[in-house]
């Protein structure tokens, strides 16, 4: 449900300190300083230096240590790699201040929510958090799930004034599980989906702006959201995919039918795959469902390409297993919106705009199924689906981390670009 407390009554402002200053804990820092809030944080000794410059002007005190920020604070914030959380609050969680409010940042909560019932005080307050976008956007406006686990009403109203005084689009849910079940798929698999397709560009040694076959209005919007994703860090993704115990089934059912679909491709059995694709879409793409509706015109304008007239047909075997793993985990992704991120909303949207044309739907058949000079790009696509789906099902993060920035540096030098335009066609489409 997401609430508005535009006309909430205020309580005096508590003191927030951040372990792990960062990308996201000094966005979030700056957004509470400039409401207002008395603010510190943490973070490696190196990058002190730096971190006062930056942070002074808004008047954030960086201190020497965790131990300094959890025995002064009212709220306790940890932002911090999910692979290192354990580590770091089981040096600091003991000495949180008595009474105080304790969240972390992580984009999975189960294993967080274990090391703060491990390490914290039994008068420790657990409200934890889930901001659903990357450090390229600023807070207001944004959605942010909110998660009471273990306090009084007293604290929450605390937390629900904090996030109302950044005008974020606050969204609760009752149940850690909950949120770790739909985060599986608004990030884990969206990500598996886009990282497949970096891959297999990769792999068949081109950039997709310069192939016939990726340009048009859903191909713009699938470079350019793979170029934003691998515009940021290995650990965020890694820890999203291998520790939310969720997100290895949903992958490995995406995988499962994007092997089923290629299969019939390649034996160009149509009427299975027709079946298939059609009540795959029946479902998903239901009447009763409210649809994104995203703008053609918006989405043709964010080209790479130099040369447009080049446009050729594409399977568009990405989005085909999407709808149809969809189906079979029984998720209705629209469901998920209230947790939703650029790239999910955008996937789900181009989704919903291939399967609801008709004449788009029967060009991307007949070239899945007929079509050879697609097929050596859906054949690396198959198998990089197989190697991601692979990596997080041996929960391997290291190799994770090793594939991810392998793509990464393919396309070094379009990331900046990629990661600004992609901005931009987010936040056109949005206000569509």
């Amino acid at each position: 449900m997401i609430i508005n407390y535009a006309a909430h009554t205020y309580i005096s402002k508590m003191n927030i300190g951040i372990i792990g200053l960062g990308d996201m804990g000094r966005l979030y820092a700056k957004a509470f300083a400039k409401a207002g809030y008395t603010v510190c944080g943490c973070d490696l000794p190196a990058n002190r230096d730096r971190l006062e410059e930056e942070l002074a002007p808004y008047g954030i005190k960086v201190l020497d240590s965790g131990s300094d920020v959890t025995r002064a604070n009212d709220l306790i914030i940890y932002s911090v790699e999910a692979d290192r959380l354990a580590e770091v609050v089981a040096a600091y969680g003991p000495l949180t201040k008595y009474g105080a409010i304790v969240a972390g940042q992580t984009s999975v909560k189960h294993p967080e929510i274990a090391i703060f019932e491990k390490y914290l005080p039994a008068d420790s307050q657990i409200i934890t958090f889930h901001a659903m976008h990357g450090p390229g956007f600023e807070p207001k406006g944004q959605k942010l799930i909110l998660i009471k686990h273990r306090a009084d009403a007293a604290a929450y109203d605390r937390m629900l004034e904090l996030f109302t005084s950044i005008e974020t689009d606050i969204v609760e849910i009752a149940d850690y599980h909950e949120h770790d079940k739909i985060v599986a798929d608004t990030q884990a698999v969206t990500h598996v989906g886009f990282e497949s397709m970096g891959t297999a560009w990769k792999e068949a040694g081109f950039f997709p702006w310069e192939n016939g076959s990726y340009v048009g209005g859903i191909d713009n919007v699938k470079i350019l959201t793979t170029l934003r994703i691998f515009s940021y860090k290995a650990h965020v993704y890694s820890g999203l995919a291998i520790l939310n115990p969720y997100a290895r089934q949903q992958v490995k059912r995406y995988a499962i039918s994007e092997s089923e679909l290629f299969k019939l491709m390649i034996k160009e059995e149509e009427e299975a795959f027709r079946q298939r694709i059609y009540r795959a879409r029946e479902f998903v793409f239901h009447e009763s469902r409210k649809p994104i509706m995203l703008n053609d015109t918006v989405m043709k304008e964010f080209s790479l390409s130099q040369k447009p007239e080049l446009q050729k047909p594409n399977s568009h075997l990405s989005i085909l297993s999407m709808v149809d793993a969809w189906y079979h985990l029984g998720v209705n992704p629209y469901d998920n919106l209230i947790c939703q991120t650029p790239p999910f909303r955008l996937r789900l949207g181009i989704a919903e705009y291939l399967f609801k044309n008709e004449d788009l739907l029967e060009e991307s058949i007949e070239t899945a199924l007929y079509d050879k000079t697609i097929r050596g790009d859906d054949l690396e696509f198959h198998s990089a689906v197989r190697e991601w789906s692979a990596i997080i099902g041996y929960g391997d993060m290291e190799g994770y981390k090793k594939h991810f920035n392998e793509v990464q540096a393919f396309f070094k030098d379009r990331l900046e670009e990629g990661k600004t335009q992609s901005a931009e066609l987010i936040r056109r489409l949005m206000m569509e």
